[in-house]
């Protein structure tokens, strides 16, 4: 079964991992993991269930301290600096390093009630479930992030980056990488859209979710003819914001630091109906999995990270990691965490510059005088002085 959008999907027809099926009709549940394995679900029962989220409370996971992390804290924090000395060197100049949390979890879980607890309790614009457990598929998602909506040929993306408790947290660094990815993602979506159809209606909104706040953009192209989810997937994906920048340089860093792949985490989570031609994929973050051994017992991972720059301060970084998992690890452990705050989704005060080549002149400004300190103190990040691909 899949879960999206107030739409309960059931009677499974085919599973294949071939994207192209995409484009070919029929609903469908997607799910590809961060390592770009893809899993396509296509159901053949298509119905409105608004099932009014269940009573938090209930017991899914451990408590919180008892999780294990890929990466301890020494460990991330030593990972910060790396990129770090990796972004002083030029490499590189935005690098999302993540861990995975681990707990052991007993056969009757189930990814439905979780995601019905999450709803409750943190409450998401791009949640959803996905249970096709004979490919090892059981996801519950609480992501707040649109990786790619898809009307027609119209295309959109919404790359967060910047979190903070509340806004008063946010600093010129989060403004500086917000931009930096949203560069990243205009150049994704020029490879297949129409030459002069991208644009950046929205930059750097303030968005409040349940005991946070992010920075928002949004990204709008028209897909070019005969351009499918394939072509579009393959331009895209992995997703900028949970990636860095350029990309192919922030993905061998993080090769290197990160201990464990990541799975459903940071890639994508949605559905598309091949029909209508309609589809909408969230970056899978705020994102719980099952890996389940025969017996069914097995391991509830769940996923998180920040963006590094220059302007990062190491234990500033690991305590975002934290504050991001700590609410959905509480619900996962049936803890009271208090009504959630702030819509989910909901825009606040924008951002601080108003056109996409002001603030990107802004950024490329500060490499212009000044030693890796005085960027620091400014709040943003030297650009690479070996590689001039375009943010690639």
């Amino acid at each position: 079964m899949a879960r999206f959008g107030g739409l309960l999907a059931t009677d499974l027809l085919d599973v294949t991992d071939d994207p192209a099926a995409l484009d070919a009709g029929g609903w469908w549940a997607v799910a590809v993991d961060y390592e770009g394995r893809v899993t396509c679900a296509r159901f053949g029962r298509v119905r409105p269930d608004p099932r009014p989220p269940r009573a938090a409370g209930r017991r899914h996971a451990p408590d919180p301290g008892r999780w294990t992390s890929s990466l301890d804290r020494e460990a991330y924090v030593a990972g910060v600096r790396r990129i770090r000395e990796h972004i002083a060197a030029g490499e590189v100049y935005q690098a999302n390093l993540c861990r995975v949390l681990s707990a052991p979890v007993g056969p009757d879980t189930d990814p439905d009630a979780l995601a019905a607890d999450l709803a409750a309790g943190n409450p998401a614009p791009h949640a959803g479930v996905i249970r096709v457990p004979s490919r090892g598929v059981e996801i519950a998602c609480a992501s707040p992030e649109l990786f790619l909506r898809r009307e027609g040929a119209v295309i959109e993306s919404g790359p967060i980056k910047g979190t903070g408790r509340t806004e008063a947290d946010l600093l010129e660094k989060d403004r500086a990488e917000n931009v930096m990815i949203v560069d990243l993602v205009r150049n994704d979506l020029g490879r297949v859209c129409v030459p002069g159809t991208v644009t950046v209606p929205r930059l750097c909104a303030v968005e409040a979710h349940p005991g946070l706040v992010h920075l928002v953009s949004t990204v709008r192209g028209e897909l070019r003819g005969g351009t499918g989810w394939p072509e579009l997937l393959l331009a895209a994906f992995p997703p900028g914001s949970v990636t860095g920048a350029p990309k192919s340089s922030a993905l061998r860093i993080l090769r290197g630091l990160e201990t464990v792949p990541r799975g459903p985490y940071c890639g994508a989570v949605g559905w598309v109906d091949a029909d209508r031609r309609r589809g909408e994929l969230a970056v899978g973050i705020r994102t719980f999995w099952i890996d389940r051994a025969r017996s069914g017992a097995g391991e509830l991972r769940f996923g998180t990270g920040a963006g590094i720059t220059w302007g990062s301060d190491p234990e500033r970084e690991w305590r975002e990691t934290e504050l991001k998992a700590a609410r959905l690890l509480a619900i996962a452990a049936g803890r009271p965490t208090g009504p959630p705050t702030g819509a989910p989704g909901r825009a606040g005060t924008a951002g601080r510059g108003a056109a996409i080549g002001e603030v990107g002149g802004t950024v490329a400004r500060t490499t212009g005088s000044g030693g890796p300190g005085e960027r620091e103190r400014r709040g943003a990040d030297p650009r690479p002085r070996r590689e001039n691909e375009a943010m690639r």
